[in-house]
């Protein structure tokens, strides 16, 4: 029988510190953590410095006020802006600027990065529609032109427009705003306040018609309604520059002689559902806007005049002329007489 052999001694020093046993999953824990956490560091950076494609294509969305974060991300997701609606919300958060992103309408390049997009949205950088308002254009016709553009409602841009206290609150002393929507060239965002563009093509009027005006209307002896009137109607009689000064000369001469106007486009204005064609009987059916009927100015502007009829009524042509008579191609024959004037009708309208 073998004798057992004694079984070597183990010393304190040989066996594993009972501490570093306990250390050992806290490391592997560590590890696991910090390659996750490397990882995600990664994934995050690719996601904020690399746009959602490489192709560049534009994508215009519009975000209601009131959109949540998470829905705004997830269309920005579906419709190609960003990679990632989680990474964009969690990014946004982050950042702080969850609550500072600003409702519109958008336009982005998929060739975005996230941050521009991000940066993009809290600065309000919304989509601006540019709209061209023409001399002459009345205030229907604005209405119109934005409702196309689908900027504004026709009916509540022309209920606003009316309105003689919103036109008093911008200064305007009159019972609408017809004759102070300055013609120009216009951007505006969707979803604007009626008042907002109004008060923005009012404020271009008001930039043009400065100290300079107002004192050379009182030389003429003309109130700034009075001069807004009158340019409607001279915008509306000719589209030939030269002879804007002096219609405004014979206009001018007639109201101190107290001799009706006659002017064909006033009646016009007068006339609802207007079809185009003006008749004998149009001339003689008395309205605020007749011309012929009634002396002095009509009882508005009947358009809205660009600047160089307003400077024609300020700086009219001295002149001895009191009629005008179209000749058929744009341009007007001018006489200082009546038999001088009928024969041009004669010759100019007559023969037509």
């Amino acid at each position: 029988m073998k004798r057992d052999e004694p079984k070597p001694a183990t010393s304190a020093a040989d066996a594993p510190p009972t501490g570093t046993r306990r250390l050992r999953p806290l490391w592997w824990s560590v590890l696991v953590l910090s390659v996750a956490f490397l990882f995600l560091a990664v994934d995050i950076f690719l996601f904020l410095t690399s746009p959602a494609t490489e192709r560049s294509e534009t994508v215009i969305i519009d975000f209601p006020v009131g959109t949540p974060l998470s829905a705004l991300a997830d269309l920005l997701e579906q419709r190609g802006v960003v990679r990632s609606s989680v990474k964009f919300r969690l990014y946004a958060r982050l950042k702080g600027e969850a609550r500072h992103i600003k409702a519109g309408e958008y336009e982005f390049s998929t060739a975005l990065r996230p941050d521009a997009v991000l940066s993009k949205l809290v600065r309000g950088e919304v989509l601006l529609h540019q709209i061209t308002l023409p001399e002459g254009v009345t205030t229907q016709d604005i209405a119109a032109l934005l409702a196309a553009q689908g900027l504004a409602s026709a009916d509540q841009m022309l209920a606003v427009a009316a309105d003689a206290d919103f036109a008093k609150d911008l200064g305007i002393s009159a019972p609408t705003l017809e004759g102070y929507l300055f013609p120009d060239t216009y951007r505006f965002a969707r979803h604007l306040p009626v008042a907002t563009i109004l008060r923005t093509m009012v404020g271009r009027f008001l930039q043009y018609f400065g100290s300079a005006q107002e004192e050379r209307a009182r030389h003429l002896g003309l109130t700034r309604h009075e001069v807004v009137i009158l340019a409607s109607v001279v915008e509306k009689e000719t589209g030939s520059a030269p002879e804007r000064p002096l219609i405004a000369g014979v206009f001018l001469n007639r109201l101190r002689r107290g001799i009706p106007l006659q002017s064909d486009p006033t009646v016009i204005y007068g006339i609802p559902d207007f079809d185009g064609n003006l008749t004998r009987a149009h001339l003689i059916t008395d309205t605020p806007y007749n011309t012929y009927t009634r002396r002095g100015l009509p009882a508005g502007p009947i358009c809205n005049p660009g600047a160089a009829a307003f400077d024609a009524v300020l700086s009219p042509a001295v002149t001895s002329y009191l009629y005008f008579v179209g000749k058929g191609n744009g341009t007007h024959h001018f006489s200082a007489t009546l038999p001088e004037h009928n024969a041009a009708v004669a010759r100019y309208q007559l023969r037509r």
